[in-house]
């Protein structure tokens, strides 16, 4: 298993990794006929839900609990025992309606389960269309008879190295209401564009009810989210990145379902057990959900035929999984500590989880084989940004969660002039054996509510006022300086990805809170200011063309590839240097010292010239560094240059 050759200190649980593998091949014969794949297998959508034919319609459900089942909706007067649905085998539920004008587009519909004497309202499961009415607030599924879409991307593929812009439809917007699909495709998509970011990740697709679950909250898997628009918005929206170079990756949620039950998968057949776990294992204790029993075959066909309908109809690249951590563990990951490799290797890993990530990650390169999937975990569990083949869980990336963190911690409880560099440096650069990592230092979770963003903790009240161009402010000079080498360091060494989340890339003020009772259902905290950096009197602007810089930097400077090789760090002075890619990056955090006639450590002796600075007056710096050509002297045997280093400045080098 080559996971044990890339990380040796794997081979205590060499035991483990081989009955991990043993499972997988297990459930791959239980699941395929021979000479079934797994994307032929992920075909529920294709059988269930509606779907029109020459004679008229069909509907089907899987509901093993029911004992009768009915189909009701706008179209029978709401007669909830009009059209009975025939029971055939495995729990599977047939009708056909006559006629291909008996449903249309906007006909409301409902499925009635019937168990134990009691009649259940039911959203159907597969329905791609889910509204809520504006009178009783209720939740129903619509048909939706789109025709088909005109995609113009049949040669797209996503660039290797990423930069990813984390991004909510709703608060995309700067007026105080929810943005749509069309709007974001419009204003925001050429904003992403011109910042030279290459992958969109796009938050709350699936369907949720209650809007502030952030879409961490689904109800229904097969619908993109009405709160935006109607599915060919979507579409068109994707098919625009594409023809703009961005791939599209959806924030996919299979570590749990809401609760609902009218409009949710839970308990749709009367039992709590067609799709989770019975009883108190079925119950996130944290999140106040259901989790998923992965072992279940046709829960393995529900969320895997999930995952290539968003690929198929919507042609998403790839998928983003949420909540990675609570499925791998039986605890849910909460209050746990992972210090050592046992606890990786224990009875508290949930392995059937484990097995279903590998099919995902599996399927998913059987449908396209450029897709790119990317794991939010917390606990760093080993080989889980490895391939199958390799022994490890498949994904391509994991979120560097400790990062953001790490920063967070920093700027809440120690004054810069004590960062300690040799542990930044270690928590940036120290990486799992042949596992890349998308590296940030804010996305979305490190500005809800009760939080701030970087650039708001940095800065906090003077902001309101001290933002202006030619103001003088010692608060926000700190916070300007400090918000773009953390960027910078964090793209440049923590990362073989990089992710910054909507408006945060120009030091978007104040945290997110969704409208809602506690605050007057007001929107003002869940939008993007966007006017800010536009407005070219204010210093935003200077953050945002920083962040446009930087990017282009890295993609010109390669600097994804490879490994970083540390060049000296000075933790008392309070300044760093390495090389990444084809660059050198130096750092001086020290908030008043500048050092003249330094000597830093070159790779390699010649001639070098910066090609960036944190402090250039363009990114609303001091203009301290000269973009000049320097050429290397020796000092005890090693090449280096004669540098003049501003405090909180970092300057980016190039061997000419």
């Amino acid at each position: 298993m080559k996971i044990l050759s890339c990380d040796p200190m794997l081979k205590p649980y060499r035991a483990d990794l081989m009955l991990r593998q043993a499972r997988l091949e297990e459930k791959l014969a239980t699941l395929l006929p021979e000479g079934q794949t797994l994307s032929g297998f992920a075909t529920g959508h294709l059988y269930f839900g509606f779907h029109k034919t020459e004679d008229g319609w069909y509907y089907r459900e899987w509901a093993p609990g029911a004992e009768k089942m009915f189909l009701t909706g706008d179209f029978c007067g709401w007669d909830r025992y009009a059209y009975e649905m025939e029971k055939k085998e495995n729990g599977v539920f047939e009708l056909f309606l006559p006629g291909k004008d008996t449903l249309k587009t906007g006909t409301r519909v409902m499925a009635i389960v019937c168990r134990n004497g009691m009649a259940m309202e039911r959203i159907p499961l597969y329905i791609h269309r889910v509204e809520q009415n504006p009178e009783d607030h209720s939740w129903c599924g619509v048909i939706w008879d789109e025709k088909p879409f005109c995609w113009t991307d049949k040669n797209f593929k996503p660039k290797k190295r990423l930069y990813i812009y984390e991004c909510h439809i709703g608060m995309a917007q700067e007026e105080g209401k929810l943005g749509t699909y069309q709007e974001f495709t419009e204003k925001v998509l050429p904003r992403i564009h011109k910042l030279g970011y290459n992958t969109l990740q796009i938050m709350a697709i699936m369907e949720h009810p209650y809007y502030a679950s952030f879409g961490y909250q689904v109800t229904n898997f097969f619908a993109a989210s009405s709160w935006f628009g109607v599915p060919e918005d979507l579409k068109n929206l994707i098919n625009t990145a594409h023809k703009m170079g961005i791939a599209v990756l959806l924030d996919v949620v299979h570590s749990h379902a809401s609760k609902n039950t009218r409009e949710g998968i839970n308990q749709f057949d009367g039992t709590d057990y067609q799709f989770f776990h019975a009883g108190e294992r079925g119950d996130h204790p944290a999140w106040n959900t259901k989790c998923f029993n992965y072992d279940k075959p046709e829960v393995i066909h529900f969320l895997l035929s999930n995952l290539k309908y968003w690929m198929e109809e919507y042609h998403f690249d790839g998928f983003r999984f949420d909540g990675v951590t609570s499925m791998l563990y039986h605890d849910h990951g909460l209050g746990k500590a992972f210090t050592g490799y046992d606890s990786y290797f224990s009875m508290n890993t949930d392995v059937e989880a484990v097995t279903y990530l590998q099919l995902a990650n599996l399927m998913v390169r059987e449908i396209n084989k450029n897709a790119i999937t990317i794991a939010e975990d917390t606990s760093a569990l080993p080989g889980l940004a490895m391939p199958v083949s390799w022994g490890g869980v498949g994904f391509d990336y994991r979120l560097a969660m400790g990062e953001p963190d790490m920063w967070i911690r920093l700027l809440k409880e120690t004054p810069d002039e004590y960062w300690d560099l040799n542990n930044i440096y270690y928590e940036l650069a120290i990486r799992r054996p042949k596992e890349k990592v998308i590296g940030y230092c804010e996305s979305h979770d490190q500005a809800l509510v009760g939080d701030k963003t970087i650039m708001f903790r940095l800065c906090d009240k003077e902001m309101y006022w001290g933002m202006e161009k030619g103001s003088q402010n010692m608060v926000i000079d700190r916070g300007m300086a400090l918000h773009k080498m953390l960027r910078l360091v964090t793209m440049s060494l923590g990362s073989e990805g990089y992710l910054t989340f909507m408006g945060n890339e120009f030091g978007h003020p104040e945290w997110i809170d969704f409208p809602r009772e506690g605050n007057g259902w007001s929107y003002h905290y869940c939008r993007r200011q966007w006017s800010l950096a536009d407005n070219p009197n204010l210093r935003y602007e200077y953050l945002n063309d920083f962040e446009k810089a930087m990017v282009a930097l890295g993609k010109r400077q390669r600097v994804f590839t490879g490994r970083d090789r540390q060049l000296i760090v000075e933790n008392n002075q309070k300044w760093m240097a390495y090389q990444k890619g084809a660059g050198i990056y130096i750092f001086n955090f020290h908030p008043t010292e500048s050092y003249t006639g330094t000597f830093v450590p070159m790779p390699e002796a010649g001639s070098y010239r910066v090609v960036m600075s944190t402090d250039d007056f363009c990114f609303g710096g001091f203009g301290r560094v000269y973009h000049e050509t320097y050429e290397t002297v020796e000092k005890d045997g090693r090449p280096g240059l004669l540098l003049y280093l501003p405090s909180r400045t970092a300057i980016v080098l190039e061997k000419v």
